[in-house]
């Protein structure tokens, strides 16, 4: 007899369940290199960085894999997280004080 766990457990993540971990792997980036990032849009997964108040570009994750650009309109940087990604940027990381 199979139970419900061992179903749900070989189902692929659910696009929610996706975005939270992208969410978190974002977010612990953005810890990392000292920048910050506005308001998400979930439907592409894209939003903008800051630093200090600056635009330091935009990053986003779509069905293939993370990607990056300085400006709004460009070519993509693609990597396969979002520290790489946001390290294509030009950003370096943020020295603790």
């Amino acid at each position: 007899m199979v139970t419900v766990a061992e179903v749900k457990a070989t189902l692929p993540e659910t696009p929610r369940e996706r975005n939270e971990r992208l969410s978190d792997e974002l977010e612990e980036a953005c810890t990392a290199f000292g920048v910050y990032h506005g308001e998400i849009d979930w439907l592409s997964f894209s939003t903008k960085l800051y630093r200090d108040g600056h635009l330091v570009g935009f990053v986003g994750c779509n069905h293939q894999s993370w990607y990056a650009r300085p400006r709004q309109y460009g070519v993509n940087q693609v990597a396969d997280n979002a520290r790489d990604v946001i390290a294509s940027l030009g950003v370096r990381t943020a020295v603790a004080a």
